[in-house]
């Protein structure tokens, strides 16, 4: 599979997702940059973090703007894979290419620890392969990370089976007290209907790599090569 990883002016993660694509996972890269309307031929398009443009205005207000994103939503719109992680989940909310949007933390303070995730269902190419009664270990790092949906937003989300990821402790449980940011009902990722379309703000390129003492976010990178 061909990857496409998107540098954004303020983007910082793009080189770890790089990494991580192409000397761990074997596959094949193009970087792409924001001013740039070409999509090189790429199968699978990754919007990495970091905190494009500044986050002014809001996270992934202004990047949606770009040039690039212009193909990368005719991409997503034709069938093609679109993950975005962290800041990229925050420009796919912004693009419309997924629900929702994302908030400043409740505690209003920029967040950067290891969180665990518990997959929401098996529904979904980055979840397929992964155990719905294990908990993974992947940081966090962000100041505005808080999933919200209104009612009508939310009730789309769950009636589609969208939530890839919520929240949890160590022993996969889900309640408030593992929810670092107050997103709404512990979310840590959704897809789109079409089942296309991922985002989520932890960042597993940085714990794909044995040399970090965690790989449980290489796994979500293996179910994604097998399924999609």
């Amino acid at each position: 599979m061909k990857f496409g990883v998107v540098t954004f002016p303020g983007s910082n993660c793009d080189e770890d997702m790089v990494y991580v694509l192409e000397t761990l996972m074997g596959q094949k890269v193009e970087k792409l940059w924001h001013k740039e309307a070409d999509l090189k031929g790429v199968d699978f398009v990754v919007l990495p973090g970091g905190f494009s443009y500044g986050d002014y205005l809001r996270s992934g207000a202004i990047a949606k703007l770009s040039p690039i994103m212009g193909e990368v939503i005719n991409h997503a719109n034709k069938g093609g894979y679109v993950l975005g992680v962290c800041n990229g989940f925050q420009i796919l909310t912004e693009s419309g290419l997924l629900d929702g949007a994302l908030l400043h933390n409740d505690n209003q303070k920029f967040i950067c620890k290891n969180v665990y995730l518990k997959p929401a269902s098996n529904d979904s190419a980055i979840t397929k392969d992964l155990d719905l009664n294990r908990a993974y270990q992947i940081p966090i790092a962000h100041g505005e990370g808080r999933f919200y949906a209104g009612e009508d937003a939310l009730k789309k989300i769950y009636d589609n089976n969208q939530v890839i990821f919520q929240y949890c402790s160590e022993n996969g449980e889900i309640a408030p007290e593992f929810n670092p940011n107050g997103a709404v009902n512990n979310i840590a990722g959704i897809r789109n209907v079409g089942k296309n379309v991922f985002g989520m703000m932890p960042h597993p390129e940085r714990a794909a790599d044995q040399a970090l003492n965690n790989e449980d976010g290489k796994l979500l990178f293996e179910s994604l090569l097998k399924n999609c």
